[in-house]
């Protein structure tokens, strides 16, 4: 199987998915857009949308056209996989201490 048959991109599909990141409701999409929810709701079944309409819901998600034409969940979820750092461990860990903490005590009584 070639890559560009796995790697089909379903327009409709992305706006749902960057819509659903972002937080955003399908009602406050078709209100922007001036449509109503079920119209949304049909909308992001599509595997195309036309170009205007397109744009239009990429300037109110304020995203790029191409961000939402080329939105992939498994890179998106890979990068942030790889970018993410939780540092709430870090607080037990004496790495990133820069000074002694006994010393701080000690000054402190």
């Amino acid at each position: 199987m070639n890559a560009s048959a796995e790697k089909t991109m379903h327009e409709g599909r992305n706006v749902k998915r960057i819509r659903e990141i972002l937080g955003i409701k399908q009602d406050t999409l078709a209100s922007e857009l001036g449509l109503s929810q079920q119209s949304i709701s049909q909308l992001e079944q599509r595997e195309t949308i036309d170009q205007e309409l397109l744009e239009r819901i990429s300037a109110i998600l304020n995203v790029p056209v191409e961000a939402i034409r080329n939105f992939d969940d498994r890179e998106t979820i890979n990068i942030i996989s790889n970018t993410f750092n939780d540092d709430s461990q870090n607080i037990v860990s004496p790495k990133h201490c820069t000074f002694n903490p006994l010393e701080k005590l000690m000054e402190a009584i």
